[in-house]
């Protein structure tokens, strides 16, 4: 189990992360995103973030601090 969030509307949405590489140096580096559904790659909310959303469309994301 990950870590959810309910929006202002309403919504559920599982916070998940990915590994990728950049293309332009060859970093890899991890990217966080909310879905709707559960997916294998749920994982915890990472410390030092809080999650904010979008006020228009209510979508959430992450925000350092």
């Amino acid at each position: 189990m990950g870590f959810t969030h309910n929006n202002s509307k309403g919504t559920t949405y599982h916070l998940n992360k990915k590994d990728v590489t950049l293309k332009s140096t060859g970093r890899v580096q991890t990217i966080y995103y909310f879905s709707k559904d559960s997916r294998p790659t749920a994982c915890d909310k990472p410390d030092g973030y809080s999650v904010k959303e979008n006020q228009r469309t209510g979508l959430p994301f992450l925000s350092k601090g």
